[in-house]
């Protein structure tokens, strides 16, 4: 298929089978470090349960963006697409962690 044609149906060059095996090998050394976490550096004390939940939402979050970026194509649209779909995630993020904090307000006004 031509890039001509490529472009006229929507399809993208960038995907090829080389970058999809190269995503799909960092999502798995990704996963990998989790399960190392999880299953021997907390467990045995080196690294404390308290340290290693912000390195899980980190690694999830890399890994969130490999996903999104490229097995949904979201590297390859147009930045106005992208805004529309980031920028309302952004936000209900933020609400989940304003609501999740007075949350704990209340409960720790009924103690």
């Amino acid at each position: 298929m031509s890039t001509e044609t490529a472009e006229a149906h929507g399809e993208h060059e960038g995907m090829t089978k080389s970058r999809i095996l190269k995503v799909a090998l960092i999502l798995s050394a990704i996963t990998c470090v989790e399960f190392i976490i999880a299953l021997f550096l907390v467990p045995k004390g080196y690294i404390p349960g308290h340290i290693a939940n912000p390195i899980y939402i980190v690694l999830t979050l890399f890994k969130a963006f490999y996903i999104v970026a490229f097995f949904m194509h979201l590297k390859f649209e147009k930045m106005g697409l992208i805004f529309a779909i980031i920028v309302p995630i952004l936000f209900i993020i933020g609400l989940i962690l304003v609501l999740t904090n007075e949350s704990h307000h209340w409960i720790d006004l009924r103690m």
